[in-house]
């Protein structure tokens, strides 16, 4: 008996190779999420670090040496890195050459054994891509702190300080979140580029979306299905997370306003 034709929209589009493979791209798009989420919340702990080093200043010596040397230039060195070579070549650097020395059977620097094995065959993708997305994005988003922080006028961090606060109750009580309103579009806009560089992690064999897609169009030899899904699964994550952002703005804005 012949097999029956598959059904076809538009006369070209096959919908039910997307519903054969909906549990593997339910997977990937659960995995991009959740590497997206993990890779925002520590970029955006590291790179206020970053910032902070690259702030730091003193009138006098040995102080005034130490920040520079020690904490000005060491950040300077990895922002300029970071924001001036491939993302993807980044990827590769950290999956094949960086992970093994800190994770490997034999001579790992962190971990060894049986776990090191473990994790390098269950999880060594996942771990050498967040990794190199959440230090990629911590760089950008150094930046954006700096400009934030810097934008704040000098007069109100003085009058705290005169006021008694420390350096770091200044920061947090009355720099930070004056800042953090004028940071959050730039902020937003880094979050929406780290959405979507996830899909490079695909390179290294991580089962996110675009490893989804592949593998689709590699076992039907199709392409349009597979690759207009996930576009549109893309485009359904950075909007909403645009929306989401734009509702936090237009609220700091209000909450400012009052």
């Amino acid at each position: 008996m012949d097999d029956a034709k598959p059904v076809t929209w538009f006369g070209w589009f096959r919908p039910d190779i997307l519903v054969e493979y909906k549990q593997l791209f339910w997977s990937g798009a659960l995995v991009t999420v959740g590497m997206t989420i993990a890779c925002i919340a520590m970029g955006i702990f590291l790179g206020l670090l970053l910032a902070l080093a690259r702030l730091a200043d003193a009138r006098h010596q040995p102080w005034k040496g130490i920040f520079k040397y020690a904490l000005r230039w060491p950040s300077t060195v990895y922002v300029s890195f970071f924001r001036g070579t491939p993302l993807f070549v980044q990827i590769l650097l950290m999956h094949f050459a960086v992970m093994p020395l800190f994770i490997h059977p034999v001579n790992g620097l962190l971990i060894s054994g049986e776990l090191a094995r473990t994790l390098k065959q269950d999880h060594g993708a996942l771990i050498s891509g967040v990794v190199a997305l959440t230090l990629n994005s911590a760089a950008y988003i150094s930046e954006v702190f700096r400009a934030g922080i810097q934008s704040i006028a000098r007069g109100q961090q003085q009058a705290a300080l005169s006021l008694g606060m420390t350096h770091g109750q200044m920061l947090r009580y009355i720099v930070i979140p004056q800042a953090f309103r004028r940071m959050l579009p730039p902020l937003g806009n880094n979050m929406i580029s780290l959405l979507k560089d996830t899909s490079l992690v695909s390179a290294i064999g991580l089962a996110e979306l675009a490893y989804a897609a592949r593998t689709v169009a590699g076992a039907y030899g199709r392409y349009w299905e597979p690759y207009l899904f996930i576009a549109l699964i893309y485009w359904l994550m950075t909007f909403g997370l645009a929306v989401g952002l734009r509702r936090l703005e237009n609220h700091l804005g209000r909450s400012d306003r009052v």
